[in-house]
């Protein structure tokens, strides 16, 4: 029986490096503040990669590649997303917001929960997700138009910043998707 026999790497057809920068992107980027742990940044660029993220946004003390440790994680994705260093989050946010709704990943007073968000149709966002042990900085939160946070149930006050951007990103991608799909049909 071949019902449950896992996929070879040759089977899985994913996009090489050119085919992934021509792909039309989710009308998504993320924006790192600050991030600390180089492996963290990796996981980031992997999940990045894995729901065609258009940009990610590395900024303060979050290290650039190429680095031994981002690669670990990252596994060659820094090759495929596209990003950028900026030197301060505050002023490359008041950019964004120019062109896209900035979201960050917080848990703050008036928070919207992800299950709760709905993103437009049509619209672009950036996520800003924040350092290790201090967050998103309060400037920055000020800045965004809002704030999402992970309902969380448990006795940890918060999730590692690699997991939630896998769960916000899996999240936005997921609802984005549907959206473009039933748009689609008749």
């Amino acid at each position: 029986m071949d019902t449950k026999r896992k996929l070879k790497n040759t089977e899985l057809d994913r996009l090489n490096v050119e085919e992934f920068r021509e792909v039309e992107k989710t009308p998504l980027t993320l924006v790192l503040d600050n991030i600390r742990s180089l492996n963290n940044i990796g996981s980031v660029f992997r999940t990045a990669d894995a729901f065609l993220v258009d940009k990610i946004y590395l900024c303060g003390i979050t290290a650039c590649p190429p680095h031994k440790d981002i690669h670990k994680t990252a596994l060659g994705a820094t090759e495929s997303v596209a990003w950028e260093y900026r030197k301060e989050t505050l002023p490359l946010i008041q950019e964004l917001k120019t062109t896209h709704h900035c979201l960050a990943v917080e848990q703050a007073v008036n928070a919207t929960p992800l299950h709760k968000f709905t993103p437009e149709p049509g619209q672009r966002y950036v996520l800003v997700l924040g350092n290790e042990v201090k967050g998103v900085s309060q400037a920055v939160v000020d800045a965004c138009q809002e704030t999402l946070e992970i309902p969380q149930f448990g006795t940890k006050h918060s999730l590692n910043i690699a997991v939630s951007a896998g769960v916000v990103v899996w999240d936005l991608w997921s609802k984005l998707h549907r959206q473009a799909t039933s748009n689609k049909k008749p």
